[in-house]
């Protein structure tokens, strides 16, 4: 008899959410020229076709910067830059529209794979690729001609939507054509950005070298506003990093995230389901740069109950908390404060007011298992005592039987029953013996 894998139905489970969340949302992937040719190209397509699979509408952008000066030097043309920018003559052009055309049908190939016994059997991917990008001349700069490298001047939005809404992935070069019927050489990382922001894609995601933006500790960052983002840009330039496909990526990603596309992703391409740890798991795997952050608390809705119900009942289980049933629960949401993540209850805690006596209780304090290594818990301790305060609350109390120095850490002193609201007197479980600590707030 086969045994059950314990891990796989767990991966399952946490992955659920997401994929509910993720259906019918739009991602611009952004695929460099040395990711196509990293030997782990051949998973990320795998990827490709499952995100396709799983009903999310894609646009795949990719680039050729290694192919192309590869071609280059075999024919002995040494590339010119100004300012970080090629310079694209008509013979170079040439070469580039080679490299970028065998490129495309590359990739068209590998994503219309079916084989038996691969990951890549009975998803039959349509991939359309179009003049959905009209370019322009970058022009004269400091006395330098760019010649044919161009930058965007539109993107047909509704014609990448119409293909979109036809369940065809969208395959998109780094060749734009004018309206005068000249092609340019553009910028595959502001061609990806670019369409992100105008079709107002739910992600971009970017495949870098590296796990993400790096800390100091080689770590890679999980979360950063593009202020942030910025900063670390930077930095980078300033010590001469500029074409490493970490700070392009990052100059994609905040440029997208400033024009509207809510969370922007960076993974390595050399990792094989980088991408898919990234979406569908918990704490991901690289970088997300995001408008806002991706977990906020906020006041807790009548939708909720069964993400706190989720959340509580193993806790409920242990002791830790005491027992409450959906219908409490639902007479009672108005109550509570929950942080949210990516549509997940990951923490909540609940205030009962008790006017005559200006006190009140924090109650139901609960963080996911997965995420208490944080400082959640404080912001869920900070938010209530900031609601109590307003409420014109002087003093905040807890009952705990596990968390008695976590609470004082944070201010609460034990306190007898006595010192309670006269109405929690009569309610108080003599058999479960609660510590209870109490603060006053200002």
């Amino acid at each position: 008899m086969r045994e059950r894998d314990p891990a796989l139905v767990d991966a399952f489970r946490q992955s659920t959410p997401y994929v509910n969340f993720h259906r019918g949302g739009t991602f611009v992937l952004m695929l460099g020229g040395e990711a196509v040719s990293h030997p782990n190209f051949t998973n990320i397509i795998n990827d490709i076709a499952l995100l396709q699979t799983l009903g999310i509408r894609l646009v795949l952008v990719f680039g050729a910067r290694p192919q192309i000066d590869d071609a280059l030097a075999r024919h002995g043309i040494t590339p010119v830059y100004h300012k970080k920018t090629r310079v694209t003559d008509e013979e170079s052009l040439g070469i580039i529209k080679q490299v970028c055309g065998g490129m495309q049908f590359e990739i068209t190939s590998r994503l219309s794979m079916g084989l038996t016994n691969t990951p890549m059997a009975g998803a039959r991917i349509s991939v359309v690729s179009g003049n959905f990008v009209t370019a322009q001349p970058l022009g004269v700069d400091e006395g330098v001609d760019y010649c044919l490298s161009g930058r965007i001047r539109r993107i047909d939005v509704e014609g990448v939507r119409r293909q979109l809404d036809q369940n065809h992935l969208v395959l998109i070069s780094p060749i734009g054509c004018s309206v005068t019927g000249e092609s340019f050489n553009l910028n595959s990382e502001d061609v990806a950005q670019r369409i992100a922001v105008d079709i107002k894609a739910d992600k971009l995601i970017c495949f870098s070298a590296h796990q993400g933006v790096l800390d100091r500790a080689g770590e890679a960052i999980s979360e950063l506003f593009p202020e942030e983002a910025q900063e670390i840009l930077s930095q980078l330039e300033q010590e001469g990093d500029h074409l490493s496909s970490t700070a392009r990526y990052l100059r994609a990603a905040i440029a997208s995230c400033r024009g509207g596309v809510p969370r922007s992703h960076l993974v390595s391409f050399m990792n094989d389901g980088a991408m898919l740890q990234e979406l569908f798991t918990r704490e991901g795997l690289g970088t997300q740069i995001v408008r806002e952050s991706a977990e906020r608390a906020r006041a807790a809705t009548i939708e909720d109950i069964g993400g706190i119900l989720e959340l509580i009942r193993p806790m409920e289980e242990e002791g830790i908390l005491v027992r409450r049933s959906r219908e409490q629960l639902e007479m009672e949401i108005d109550h509570f404060t929950v942080i949210a993540r990516d549509g997940l209850i990951i923490g909540c805690a609940a205030l009962y007011r008790f006017p005559d006596e200006a006190m009140a209780e924090m109650a139901c304090v609960a963080i996911h298992p997965d995420y208490r290594s944080g400082n959640r818990g404080d912001m869920l301790v900070n938010r209530v005592t900031d609601q109590a305060r307003r409420l014109g609350i002087e003093h905040l109390f807890v009952l705990t039987t596990r968390s008695v120095h976590w609470f004082q850490e944070r201010g609460f002193s034990p306190v007898e029953v006595e010192a309670l609201p006269v109405a929690k007197q009569r309610l108080y479980n003599w058999q479960r013996r609660s510590k209870i600590l109490m603060k006053r707030i200002s």
